[in-house]
């Protein structure tokens, strides 16, 4: 039977073809990570089959759907973790894989195209880990995919194109659900599969690398057994990375999704921390800068990578102005990924509300809430109470998103601060606060898209009054007060 197949097929001479090659400078650790990053790919793709017979994609259902999958399908949770903490193996992973291609310079010619090909898988990879993060419809999927979008709508020409396919009219709802889904289930998988098998068949028409010249070679070795037993003690360790921390912290699931939940502090997922760090770090006039220039500068210097570095040699020691260039910009994304970190986490610390898982790891024991978190009312009270500060009004519900100092976000939250529009006319100001805003606006010549939640019957008129003077003078803002009266003609 087997010789009957490989007369019609090939594939047993192939196979064994391919399992008896040689490896050059013999088998090594150092080429595991593709091998474990497939092992991985199949876990998510498995997991993600699985958890697509249960998913319900729409605003009305993808929260209470992915809850169910949790509390109600067997090993639900740990198929969830799985998939959850897989799609961070993958990323860790691929940059590895990266890392040790560079090393090696064996990005070099021949290898150019497939260079190029690792890096764009790279790249399809985390934006599939980014259209995945929506779907589970929490608070945190929610505002942080709403930053997401606002980024992308930065983007010269084709952004208000992106912004707009993305998004569900103003704000995000069921035809960003779907999209979201259609993304992360159909185009990047298909994508991603696509250039998995041009990247194998270019490695066979190239053969492996090895390698450096100075870096002393091992007996040789044959692909199978010897580096087989190599990549199999690393994907299994890879995989059992991945089940212990899918037991012991499992992915957390917060409240649903809730647009007027203003208090909230949303984290993106840690692989864009870096993203998001670097927008903090300038200032609201240079967010371009940031948000596309910068990326864009490094993306494509890793895809013309082979063709910037014009040294033929592969061997370390003349290489050392890649090398440092090379573990300058590793420190320098890690030191800003720490950076990042610190910041979303001591934000969140004086701004808990949501916060708190209802299942997965960091969940109470008896968590059992089955809609989204309510909204603690400020420290204004309800409406009719008596009236707050304006300064403690705009600590308690709008300093999460425009910041103590009303600097706002990059490319999201437009800043407060020395902002003419705000110290204008009264009249649109109180109409923003108390019927909201959505849609693309400009301050101070920066684009962004945020939407403002209406404070109409959350705060009473004259809670609305002493905030919105506060803010007129406030941060380099030299207006006058409103009055509650100004306030009670616009509620009307």
């Amino acid at each position: 039977m087997i010789r009957w197949l490989d007369s019609r097929t090939g594939l047993i001479t192939a196979l064994k073809d391919f399992l008896t090659e040689d490896v050059p400078g013999g088998a090594a650790y150092w080429y595991v990570f593709g091998s474990a990053t497939l092992l991985v790919l199949t876990v998510q793709i498995v997991t993600g089959v699985i958890l697509t017979f249960y998913y319900s994609p729409s605003a009305q259902s993808a929260w209470e759907s992915t809850k169910f999958i949790y509390q109600h399908v067997y090993a639900g949770s740990f198929l969830i973790s799985l998939h959850y903490w897989g799609a961070s193996a993958m990323i860790v992973l691929m940059s590895l894989h990266l890392l040790q291609v560079l090393l090696f310079g064996a990005y070099k010619k021949p290898r150019e195209v497939q260079w190029v090909v690792g890096v764009l898988l790279f790249f399809i990879v985390l934006s599939m880990g980014l259209t995945g993060y929506l779907l589970p419809w929490d608070l945190n999927a929610y505002f942080a995919t709403q930053v997401a979008i606002n980024i992308a709508a930065s983007v010269p020409v084709i952004g208000p194109f992106i912004s707009n396919f993305l998004s569900d009219g103003s704000t995000l709802g069921t035809l960003t659900i779907g999209r979201f889904f259609g993304l992360h289930v159909w185009a990047t998988p298909l994508a991603i599969l696509g250039l998995v098998g041009m990247h194998l068949f270019i490695l066979r028409h190239n053969q492996p690398a090895g390698p450096p010249e100075d870096i002393a070679p091992k007996k040789i070795g044959r692909f199978y057994p010897d580096q087989v037993f190599y990549d199999a003690i690393a994907s299994v360790l890879a995989f059992a990375i991945i089940v212990l921390l899918s037991i012991f912290m499992p992915a957390p699931l917060l409240g649903k999704a809730d647009p007027n939940n203003a208090q909230f502090i949303p984290a993106p997922a840690w692989y864009f921390y870096a993203l998001y760090g670097l927008l903090r770090m300038f200032p609201q006039n240079m967010s371009l800068f940031p948000t596309v220039i910068l990326p864009g500068v490094f993306t494509m210097v890793l895809l013309l990578l082979p063709w910037l570095d014009r040294n033929p040699s592969r061997m370390l020691s003349r290489r050392k102005a890649m090398l440092s260039i090379s573990v300058l910009s590793v420190a320098t994304i890690v030191g800003v990924t720490i950076y990042s970190a610190k910041i979303i986490g001591a934000e969140q610390a004086k701004s808990p509300v949501g916060q708190t898982p209802v299942v997965g790891y960091g969940a109470p024991a008896n968590a059992a809430q089955e809609g989204p978190a309510p909204v603690k009312l400020s420290a204004a009270g309800p409406p009719g109470a008596a009236p707050a500060s304006g300064q403690s009004v705009f600590s308690a519900n709008c300093s999460s998103c425009h910041g103590a100092n009303g600097q706002g976000l990059p490319g999201a939250i437009p800043p407060l601060a020395a902002n003419a529009y705000v110290a204008g006319n009264p009249k649109p100001v109180i109409a923003t606060v108390v019927n909201g805003m959505h849609g693309q606006i400009k301050v101070n010549g920066a684009a962004y898209n945020g939407a403002m939640p209406a404070w109409k019957g959350k705060l009473g008129p004259a809670d609305i009054a002493s905030v919105i003077s506060y803010i007129r003078s406030s941060w380099g803002n030299k207006a006058g007060p409103v009055t509650v009266d100004q306030v009670k003609a616009q509620l009307k």
